[in-house]
């Protein structure tokens, strides 16, 4: 948009200048006309009194006047405070808010790179700019016009607030949907990932069973040595279970586990019985003579009880550590 020729220095002295350039015609045609008033004024006196002595001297010569004519040319300047000076300012600078506010929105979509549904989305300052032109160019005209120029400004400052405040409005919804449709992808991509990592997990936990299985069975069977019969301390139960570990594929980490867990049952005692429940032998089998398929001699063989307890944890819990957090968390196994 031009500048506001009304707030350039240069120009406006120029303007002032045309100005009184184009009144000193006008001003020597005011002294010219006032000194013939004058003489006329003077040259009325003799007649007049003349007249009075003479009745045929014309009566109308003694009644003219002169009426000073007033400059048409308005007067619009930066700093006036006048209706029309204020009017102006104020329509060029909605004027140039609008310009610049139709510049931003038809460069902010062309950036986004949306369809905002306009097929020309710009906006059309011409008029608005043509008619800053005419009142810019104020000062040469009648004052009377001056108001209805910037009339024809502030109605094209609408028509161009309106279209620029519609593709703002597309914009924004374009720029809404556009970030919906961005967090809905990164929720499916997300979703696509735990669920990708889940399966993950459930097929490396299944091949990791499935290899304990294949280990356990592919494993010779335990060969227990030594008595295990009436009279087996404590000490020598777990001696003798310690000797069975490895048989199931467990370290000795996990001895520890199912000497807690066995204390807690049984104090390995192949003979304690909980008379409430019926759970009988060291692993506190329930009822204790499911220990019968480890051997007949369940209700009085350590070894044999001690035997079943593992096979009933390895199949149950998985290992002595893993029965025994099961222990601690539900108070039994």
């Amino acid at each position: 948009m031009r500048s506001n020729t009304f707030l350039v220095p240069n120009r406006r002295t120029l303007r002032e200048a045309q100005r009184r350039t184009r009144r000193r015609p006008a001003l020597v045609a005011s002294t010219l006309a006032v000194a013939v008033a004058a003489t006329v004024g003077l040259a009325a006196t003799g007649p007049v009194a003349h007249a009075e002595a003479s009745p045929a001297t014309p009566r109308s010569i003694a009644l003219a006047s002169f009426t000073p004519t007033t400059d048409p040319v308005a007067t619009v300047s930066s700093g006036g405070t006048d209706e029309i000076s204020t009017a102006v300012r104020e329509a060029l600078d909605a004027a140039e808010q609008a310009i610049a506010q139709a510049a931003t929105v038809t460069t902010d979509i062309q950036a986004s790179g949306l369809d905002v549904g306009d097929p020309d989305p710009t906006v059309d300052t011409a008029e608005l700019e043509a008619a800053v032109d005419r009142l810019e160019s104020a000062e040469l005209l009648p004052a009377p016009l001056v108001p209805d120029i910037a009339e024809d400004v502030t109605a094209a400052v609408s028509t161009v607030g309106e279209r620029v405040a519609g593709l703002r409005g597309s914009l924004d919804a374009a720029l809404a949907l556009k970030a919906e449709q961005e967090a809905a992808a990164e929720r499916a991509r997300q979703e696509a990932e735990a669920k990708a990592a889940a399966e993950a997990k459930a097929a490396e936990e299944a091949a990791a069973a499935k290899q304990t299985s294949q280990q356990r069975s592919s494993a010779p069977a335990p060969v227990y040595t030594g008595g295990g019969g009436p009279g087996m301390s404590p000490a020598d139960a777990q001696a003798a279970a310690r000797g069975m570990l490895a048989g199931y594929g467990w370290g000795d980490d996990q001895f520890s586990c199912l000497v807690s867990l066995w204390n807690k049952e049984s104090g390995w005692n192949y003979r304690a019985s909980n008379p409430s429940s019926g759970a009988y032998g060291i692993p506190q089998a329930l009822p204790g003579s499911k220990m019968s398929s480890a051997g007949a001699d369940w209700q009085t063989n350590a070894v044999t009880q001690i035997s079943w307890g593992l096979g009933y944890i390895s199949g149950r819990y998985g290992s002595p550590c893993g029965a025994w957090g099961h222990s601690q968390s539900n108070g039994w196994y």
